[in-house]
């Protein structure tokens, strides 16, 4: 497949034969790889949240025992007790999910994902999801404020726009970009609804990633940046082909460590 390598205008200044980009698009696939990336469920609780305090086994659940609960109508959960002064004593409900400020039950765990994926699946994953994002119709579908895309993807840039100042930048990238200029800036708003009262106050849109290798250290407020060696699937296709942007020295890493994981699979056989 013939890739064109754009200048910081937005003109064409070469073309480089690569494979990367040819992988069928497999849904399938990517989003098994999608969900066993995934560190933590964002809605986890804190490791031993409404546990963390000495009541279970401390209260007698003996009859006709002194600092016993029997015959006080209270219920038989595990209770904490807040004074010790003569015959009477002072307890309330604690960790179990009934009681305030116990425990939740059931809820999302917070422990990382142990799902595992092959070597082989994991390759054809992120070449799919490659091909994935350099689909128009599918980044039509993702951005529904874009009626059409007007340029020609996958979108590969000279790494000299690394060296500009941010003015110049974007500038330069909205050039580029044309009418995905609109959804490539990230934009952090708060949230409509009872959601910000929860933890979630601002909601952000997904914006542009721009792909560099391992050795371009650069970055823009607004945009995401992800090194080659540590670029994966979900970084782009989570909820849909995400608007992307390669440096050519990312498109030459990405081709060797791609290459390189082929030969040791041969090798093994």
């Amino acid at each position: 497949m013939k890739l064109q390598i754009l200048n910081k205008e937005g003109n064409k200044i070469k073309e480089k034969e690569t494979e990367l980009f040819e992988e069928p698009i497999r849904i399938d696939i990517i989003s098994k790889v999608i969900e066993a990336e995934k560190f933590k469920h964002p809605y986890s609780n804190k490791y031993l949240a409404g546990m963390n305090r000495s009541a279970s086994g401390n209260v007698r659940h003996k009859r006709h025992s002194w600092k016993s609960d029997r015959g006080r109508g209270l219920a038989r959960i595990p209770k904490k007790a807040f004074w010790r002064r003569g015959t009477q004593f002072s307890w309330e409900g604690a960790i179990v999910p009934s009681t305030r400020g116990g425990r939740r039950a059931h809820p999302p765990k917070g422990y990382p994902n142990i799902k595992k994926i092959n070597k082989k699946e994991l390759n054809k994953a992120l070449l799919s999801s490659l091909s994935y994002i350099s689909n128009s119709k599918e980044l039509e579908k993702k951005y529904s404020s874009i009626d059409k895309v007007n340029i020609k993807l996958p979108l590969i840039i000279e790494d000299n726009i690394l060296n500009l100042k941010t003015k110049e930048f974007f500038s330069n990238l909205k050039k580029v970009l044309g009418n995905l200029y609109e959804v490539a800036i990230k934009e952090k708003s708060i949230r409509s609804g009872v959601g910000k009262r929860r933890g979630r106050k601002y909601k952000e849109n997904a914006g542009m990633l721009f792909v560099v290798s391992s050795k371009e250290n650069k970055e823009f407020n607004g945009l995401d940046f992800v090194k080659a060696n540590e670029l994966r699937v979900s970084d782009l296709a989570s909820g849909g082909a995400r608007l992307t942007l390669f440096s050519e020295k990312a498109i030459e890493e990405l081709e060797s460590i791609l290459k390189n994981k082929k030969n040791k699979m041969e090798k093994k056989k």
